[in-house]
């Protein structure tokens, strides 16, 4: 998505002056926390003959954590992050389970296991196959395109996780306790979104005041 154009501001200087512009408006910020209620069952697992014969054990994904984000991005903000961020790959499970970039961010998925991995896609925003890869190793793959990827590992079919890409800066990943902060919101009204395990769970109303400040929004998820 093409970045939104800014109007152009002329400065007229007459007597050796500048016409000062004028303030910025104040930003206001949006928190509270995510609650989830709702079971969460395990995954289904890609069936595979190694696996079938003897399970191995691995980590279990903190399927709770969630990621809040604007529907809709104010004006002008739809921009490109030349980022970094890692999902890596530590006793066979995705590290974070999810995690949410910009447009333009390049993924690390690095190798943390003593056993080989080969990290893919199929999902329309990106898809990609990373080949198997030995401990220690990192592979890179950039995401220039919104949307939600689905991640996999070719060889363990118990592996998976979300990276949702985003075409502006206004969201934010809930922590351990299931708080987020997003910051730097122009006044206005939006819609809020609380998106937990593959899929939006609730959505809110949410106004900054022109003065900026704090919004509250806390969500539950069942």
């Amino acid at each position: 998505m093409k970045a939104a154009r800014l109007p152009v501001l002329a400065l007229a200087v007459a007597a050796g002056t500048a016409t000062p512009r004028p303030a910025r408006a104040a930003t206001g910020s949006i928190r509270g926390r995510v609650e989830v209620m709702r079971e969460l069952p395990a995954p289904p697992a890609r069936p595979s003959i190694g696996e079938l014969a003897m399970p191995s054990p691995h980590d279990v994904p903190n399927r709770r954590r969630s990621v809040v984000y604007l529907e809709a991005a104010p004006q002008g903000a739809f921009e490109e992050h030349e980022g970094r961020a890692v999902m890596d790959q530590r006793h066979e499970t995705f590290v974070p389970y999810v995690l949410a970039v910009t447009v333009g961010t390049t993924v690390d998925f690095t190798n943390s296991d003593r056993t080989y991995h080969n990290v893919f896609s199929l999902s329309k925003p990106r898809r990609f196959d990373l080949g198997r890869y030995a401990a220690g190793q990192s592979k890179s793959v950039r995401f220039d395109r919104p949307g939600v990827v689905r991640v996999f590992c070719e060889i363990h079919s118990h592996m998976s996780a979300f990276i949702l890409v985003f075409a502006h800066r206004f969201f934010a990943t809930t922590d351990a306790d299931g708080r987020y902060r997003i910051d730097n919101v122009p006044p206005g009204a939006y819609t809020i979104v609380a998106w937990n395990d593959g899929e939006p769970r609730e959505t809110r109303t949410v106004r900054v005041g022109e003065d900026g400040g704090v919004v509250e929004q806390d969500f539950v998820v069942r």
